[in-house]
């Protein structure tokens, strides 16, 4: 490999990228491959760097679009790579670190091709390109491999079974941006996937025995945050002494070949939101969301989905349901950790809506937490930032307190949790406060903002559902919570009491007569004999002039109500809403992923 570095404009006519898109077969055993391997690379971490490498490569890759099914060079590439991948475990045991880096190197060409290849053709086209077989003159009926599921395994074991040290987070990280791209057809498509030759594969045969250590797996690099290693920690580096075997066989190899080119390398700055997370965690997360929510084949449930809903604590020591293969267990502490530090990203708080709506060993454990206010305090900014957030988070959010107010113990719990300067809340100073009261307070913020902004009925709904579930458990309040509790009803009074107007006008009109008998409420009852009182009036007042007025209150005139608990329901198409906003946040939050919105087909990028 060449000393000297070179622009990215210059990649389009690099001779080993422009032979491997040409019109002569590559065999898998060509020295050709070490060549093309032994380059030097760091990851591109954004999407302005993404978008140069993609611009200077796309005409590479429409030569390869063009010529491989003549070819079969990208079949020839994926295989070389199948290859490299057999000895991985142990090259990571021993500290290989020319084996893993040539490996990755392949993986990475591998998935920059793959996306240009899914966003220009049918899924039926692209197994045509996985599926060329060279023939020798006179045979004939051989069976091609089936490449596209051999490599669908090859990246799941890998990230299942290859510990995660320094030299191989770059490949474990481009086997998870990988298996993102190979599902990535779904961005191509208006309409919901509901069959699919990619999704067939990883729920059916030889990917399903995977299901579960692929969760696992993808769960504790999300629990774990791992930071990507210092750049340059795979790459050779000569050393002062001329250098050990290794590097002497990397150099050899790579004389005169690729010049070397580096995003993101040593020397650049990364960006502040990079640095404050993990790459590998990030995109794991991504993953698994994406898995999860694969609409389930017609004989079929998703296997995937079936481990989110099943697995359970290490402290847990009951059997698992022979019902279920998929489940396995985990570290809830860990798990409840990462949960409560993470919610600043929608991906995260998408991750706990579904533990908490799907997994009913995770609620269960959550609502038995005696530090509940290290998740409710994140999901209570969420909503109090309502304006910073887009409407997706804010409705998850939302839906993760419903959910939790349908538990009497919570609602009784969190009027026992103090909490002391609130500093994020600026309508008013709270040195002390309940955690109840505090998240009244947000709760009643976010209806008053949607009655004057959004007006949505489905979040002004839900609200108000997780203020009665809370309310017959309401303890201590705030002087503050209480009155905007009495200023919330008063507000909603005079919006009641107009639409009541109005139908009892209509009622008088369809009855034709202005003497017609009217429903006598309750509230009328106590207004009027309050407005009889006087004004001046005390709290102690008000309160006697009340329990007076409810023994003289005609019980002929009452109906008994049960007593009512609001329970979030998912729709009964949820997939219509969950897809599209998943790969939002693929689309989003992705690293070392690029696609050009233009082809971009599943949702627009104002709603996106």
């Amino acid at each position: 490999m060449g000393a000297n570095s070179s622009s990215i404009s210059e990649l389009p006519e690099n001779e080993y990228l422009k032979k491997l898109s040409g019109a002569e077969p590559i065999s898998e055993n060509d020295p050709f491959w070490n060549q093309l391997l032994s380059f030097s690379f760091t990851t591109p971490t954004n999407s302005a760097d993404l978008k140069l490498l993609e611009e200077a490569t796309i005409s590479v890759c429409k030569s390869l679009v063009e010529k491989n099914p003549r070819t079969g060079n990208l079949g020839s590439l994926i295989k070389v790579f199948l290859s490299r991948t057999k000895e991985l475990k142990i090259s990571a045991e021993c500290q290989n670190h020319l084996f893993i880096w040539q490996a990755h190197n392949a993986l990475f060409i591998i998935c920059c091709l793959l996306k240009v290849f899914i966003s220009r053709m049918s899924e039926e086209e692209l197994q045509l390109h996985f599926t060329y077989e060279e023939k020798a003159p006179g045979s004939y009926g051989a069976e091609c491999e089936d490449l596209i599921e051999e490599l669908l395994c090859c990246l799941i074991q890998l990230i299942v079974e290859i510990p995660l040290l320094d030299i191989t987070y770059s490949i474990s990280l481009e086997a998870v941006t990988t298996l993102i791209v190979f599902l990535s057809c779904q961005l191509f498509h208006k309409e919901i996937l509901r069959e699919s030759i990619i999704h067939k594969y990883l729920m059916h045969g030889r990917c399903v025995p995977y299901t579960s250590r692929l969760v696992k797996t993808l769960l504790y690099n999300f629990i774990r945050q791992e930071r990507s290693p210092p750049p340059g920690t795979h790459v050779f580096q000569q050393q002062t002494d001329g250098g050990g075997l290794l590097y002497g066989i990397a150099s050899g190899v790579a004389t005169g070949l690729w010049t070397v080119f580096t995003l993101g390398g040593v020397g650049s700055k990364s960006s502040p939101q990079l640095e404050q997370c993990s790459p590998l965690a990030n995109q794991s997360l991504l993953l698994l969301l994406v898995l999860a929510n694969l609409t389930d084949a017609p004989d079929t449930p998703n296997p995937y989905r079936q481990a989110i809903m099943s697995f359970k604590n290490t402290q847990d020591n009951t059997a698992f349901s022979s019902s279920n293969p998929h489940a396995f267990q985990i570290n809830f502490n860990s798990l409840y950790t990462a949960l409560c530090e993470q919610q600043k990203s929608d991906q995260a708080t998408l991750l706990l809506y579904m533990l908490l709506h799907q997994n009913g060993n995770v609620r269960t454990y959550v609502l038995a937490r005696t530090d509940i206010e290290n998740l409710v305090l994140p999901i209570l900014e969420i909503l109090y930032h309502v304006e910073e957030r887009n409407s997706h988070h804010v409705y998850m959010a939302l839906i993760i307190l419903l959910i939790l107010t349908e538990d009497d113990g919570f609602n009784r719990s969190i009027h026992e949790v103090i909490l002391k300067n609130i500093t994020w809340y600026a309508e008013r100073v709270l040195t002390e406060i309940s955690l109840g009261s505090l998240l009244i307070l947000v709760v009643i913020r976010t209806i008053q903002y949607n009655m004057t902004r959004t007006r949505d009925k489905y979040l002004h709904t839900n609200c108000l559902a997780a203020l009665a579930n809370m309310s017959a458990q309401f303890r201590s309040l705030h002087q503050y919570a209480a009155q905007r509790i009495i200023s919330l009803f008063s507000l909603l009074s005079k919006k009641h009491n107009k639409v009541l107007e109005q139908a009892t006008q209509s009622l008088r009109g369809s009855l034709g007569s202005n003497d017609s008998p009217l429903p006598d409420y309750v509230i009328s009852f106590f207004s009027s004999r309050l407005e009889q009182a006087g004004a001046e009036l005390s709290v102690e007042r008000v309160l006697e002039i009340i329990k007076q007025g409810a023994v003289a209150l005609p019980k002929d005139r009452l109906r008994k109500f049960p007593e009512l608990k609001f329970k979030y329901v998912e729709e009964e198409q949820p997939e219509e809403f969950f897809i599209p906003y998943v790969w939002s946040l693929v689309y989003n939050s992705a690293v070392a992923l690029y696609w050009n919105p233009h082809d971009i087909q599943l949702f627009t990028m104002d709603s996106g």
